[in-house]
């Protein structure tokens, strides 16, 4: 009878496993959306291992930092968020070396860091931690734990979690490319800004905002003077790096809030919420200064500088419509080019 039992409790552990990852590979089919797929699968963990406190980490694989993505204890929200440094605790030697760990007795283990059960006011005991992996990269790691009245984690324990892992990673990997394909969309190629058919989607929202919530939105064109010059003179492979380096140069001045696309050609418009008149007139300036002090390079290093012509149009002081917004922008723009070039008007 006592082997009868332990088979039955076998086969029911092994059923609720594959109930599991079917569930698992549902969500995966019917869902791209990141973070409800990873709570699914975190939810599975749950159900399956009997944990204390456990969490999902993603990886920065620039600087090595952990972020504890999702988690679930009695202090999840101090957890939230929470940053462990490169190789910190058993969850950064994993993350580091990409293997699992399962450790019966933290105290015994001079690879634990404490840090994390300070933040949470917990004691942790056994840890099992395992790679989440794709292909040759790390992306991050599931890490589940015990305090000393519960059972310390088994070798069964780690084989199922290291298979719910994998499901972990086409999730992660699936939501990645999804937002590379997304941004694709919506991206010039070859500023990495916003392009032309998203700018005029993006106008539109901002401008409904406006309407609906008040306030003010201002629209600035650029136009870079003599450009063909560039072209004609440095050739077009110049031209073009010259042009993603401008784009790089606008992103990198400006507020997150505010929208820069490439327009066509070597033409550019930002979008810039809650910003009047004059507020849009000092940024304006301002880059108008950053493009004059800039020195760009050719392919034989010798360099070059370039200016710019400025337009400004503000919403709803000037215009009442999204086409009247840019058309305004864009005449005070050709104002500037008619006149002084490498200088900013207004509507």
């Amino acid at each position: 009878m006592p082997n009868n039992t332990l088979l039955l409790s076998t086969l029911e552990r092994r059923n609720r496993e594959l109930e599991a990852l079917i569930e698992i590979g549902k969500a995966l089919t019917s869902t791209i959306d990141h973070a409800n797929v990873l709570t699914l699968i975190m939810d599975q963990v749950s159900r399956l291992l009997k944990s204390q406190a456990w969490s999902l980490l993603s990886l920065n694989e620039q600087t090595g930092e952990l972020t504890f993505e999702i988690a679930v204890s009695p202090a999840a929200e101090k957890l939230k968020g929470l940053r462990l440094s490169r190789g910190q605790g058993i969850a950064g030697w994993v993350a580091e070396h990409g293997l699992p760990l399962l450790i019966a007795d933290v105290r015994n283990d001079a690879r634990f860091s404490d840090m994390v059960d300070k933040a949470a006011a917990f004691e942790t005991r056994s840890v099992l931690c395992v790679p989440i992996r794709s292909k040759d990269h790390i992306l991050g790691v599931i890490e589940l734990v015990n305090g000393p009245e519960e059972d310390a984690f088994s070798d069964a324990d780690l084989q199922i979690l290291s298979t719910i892992s994998d499901y972990a990673a086409i999730a992660i990997e699936n939501a990645r490319n999804f937002r590379r394909i997304s941004e694709l969309v919506i991206t010039d190629d070859l500023t990495g800004l916003f392009n032309g058919r998203h700018f005029h989607a993006l106008l539109e929202e901002e401008i409904e905002r406006v309407r609906r919530f008040g306030g003010k939105l201002s629209l600035v064109f650029i136009d870079l003077d003599y450009f063909k010059k560039v072209n004609d003179t440095r050739g077009h492979l110049v031209g073009s790096r010259t042009l993603a380096e401008l784009g790089q140069l606008i992103k990198k001045n400006l507020r997150k809030v505010c929208k820069p696309a490439r327009y066509g050609g070597d033409e550019f418009v930002i979008i810039l919420p809650n910003t009047s008149k004059n507020g849009a007139m000092t940024l304006a300036n301002r880059l108008l200064n950053i493009f004059r002090n800039h020195v760009f390079y050719d392919d034989e290093a010798a360099p070059f500088q370039l200016t710019a012509s400025l337009g400004i149009s503000t919403f709803p002081d000037d215009a009442q419509s999204k086409d009247d917004l840019i058309r305004l922008a864009d005449k005070a723009m050709y104002r500037v080019k008619e006149s002084t070039r490498n200088a900013v008007m207004s509507a």
